[in-house]
């Protein structure tokens, strides 16, 4: 949500000013997500699940605050407060986890894609309260790109609100492992983040799951941000961008069941699979919208794949981690996987927007799609070796 929300709120901006700077604005809230992923693993560690996820919304609250401010306290406040604002989606992506820790090893994935379903709604209308945003902002006399933000303010603030009274306390150890293997890990087996990176190293599912949840989301992240840009230079309105942001969104949440549900029956790498296989229509009808002059229709099916790509891969990948580690490597490797993802996403975030001056849309999804070859080649190398053994589907076995 709060990347999807911050892309439609930044494409009018960027069709009158520069399409890399954009792209760095966009960038600034990744890397805050990216930053904070491993802080709040290393807290939910210390305090549980409950208190980090309530401190990353916190955070957020403070960086939509300092964006809505940003108009008088400069430019450099605005790139401060969006990464502040980036803790937010660390936040959101570490409650998946959550999610897998609180049931029996066999639903893991299940849970997780709950977790994702269950943000479709906030997701979906995010993008188009842009709008109403803007106008309510202008009536404050605030800075209309920034009034989409108060929205994001109340919305995590509750999400605080509501993790504090409701479920601190409640949720399990997060080193308990799935099943209820003892709580007790959680202190007196802890390991450096170094000496879990070592040991993923030397494991080619853990290898697998790390990437897969990188490119997933790298990919993603290149694409959509770039594409409210691209709509606006090409004369669409925030409501069509809205629109086509809702389709991205509904997308990557409303079919994570699903994926969810075919990760726990078919196993990880094969959903990984499939996630490459769509994010390859993606780009490929992202290409074609480009050639045929920006059909906006073609616009919006490409964004659609893109996030059905990204649940695949994401639920896949992250489900392929969790049963890839042992459950004292567990919660470090989490932390590591979501500041991996984006760091590798802020990355495409600022390149994106040189890929579109310099190519235009075409270039943008071409290079996208060129990051997914090495997921490709080593999750088909890994499913042909366990099948010719003859073994289970599951990066365990």
């Amino acid at each position: 949500m709060p990347l999807a929300s911050l892309s439609a709120g930044c494409s009018r901006a960027s069709s009158g000013g520069s399409v890399t700077v954009s792209g760095f604005a966009q960038t600034s809230s990744v890397l805050g997500a990216g930053l904070s992923a491993i802080p709040l693993a290393q807290l939910a560690q210390r305090r549980g699940r409950a208190f980090a996820l309530t401190t990353g919304y916190l955070v957020a609250v403070v960086g939509a605050g300092v964006i809505l401010l940003s108009p008088r306290l400069g430019i450099y406040a605005l790139f401060g407060g969006l990464a502040l604002f980036g803790v937010a989606t660390a936040s959101g992506l570490q409650a998946r986890f959550a999610a897998s820790e609180a049931v029996a090893p066999q639903f893991g994935a299940r849970a997780m894609s709950i977790v994702l379903w269950a943000t479709t709604v906030g997701s979906v209308a995010g993008p188009n309260l842009s709008q109403l945003g803007s106008d309510i902002g202008a009536l404050l006399g605030m800075e209309p790109l920034s009034g989409p933000f108060m929205f994001s303010c109340v919305a995590f603030a509750l999400s605080a609100i509501l993790l504090s009274v409701f479920l601190g306390g409640r949720l399990p150890a997060p080193e308990a492992g799935n099943g209820g293997e003892a709580a007790s890990s959680a202190h007196g087996n802890r390991v450096s983040m170094g000496t879990a990176l070592r040991a993923a190293v030397r494991n080619r599912g853990a290898v697998i799951g790390l990437l897969a949840v990188a490119s997933s989301h790298t990919v993603m992240v290149a694409v959509m941000v770039m594409t409210p840009v691209h709509m606006s230079l090409a004369g669409h309105g925030l409501d069509a961008v809205g629109i086509v942001i809702s389709v991205h969104i509904l997308g990557m949440y409303a079919a994570s069941p699903i994926f969810g549900w075919l990760t726990d029956r078919l196993g990880e790498v094969p959903v990984i699979l499939i996630g490459v296989a769509i994010f390859a229509g993606a780009v490929g009808l992202g290409i074609a919208a480009a050639a045929l002059g920006d059909d906006m229709l073609l616009v919006m099916i490409a964004l659609g794949l893109l996030g059905l790509g990204w649940s695949a891969g994401i639920i896949g990948g992250s489900a392929l981690l969790t049963k890839s580690t042992v459950p004292e490597h567990r919660l470090q490797l989490q932390g590591a996987s979501d500041s991996l993802m984006n760091f590798a996403a802020a990355a495409a975030s600022a390149g994106s927007g040189v890929l579109l001056e310099i190519g235009g849309f075409e270039l943008l999804n071409a290079a996208a799609g060129a990051l997914l070859l090495p997921l490709l080649v080593v999750s088909i190398r890994w499913l042909l070796r366990v099948r010719s053994q003859g073994g289970p589907r599951s990066a365990r076995a």
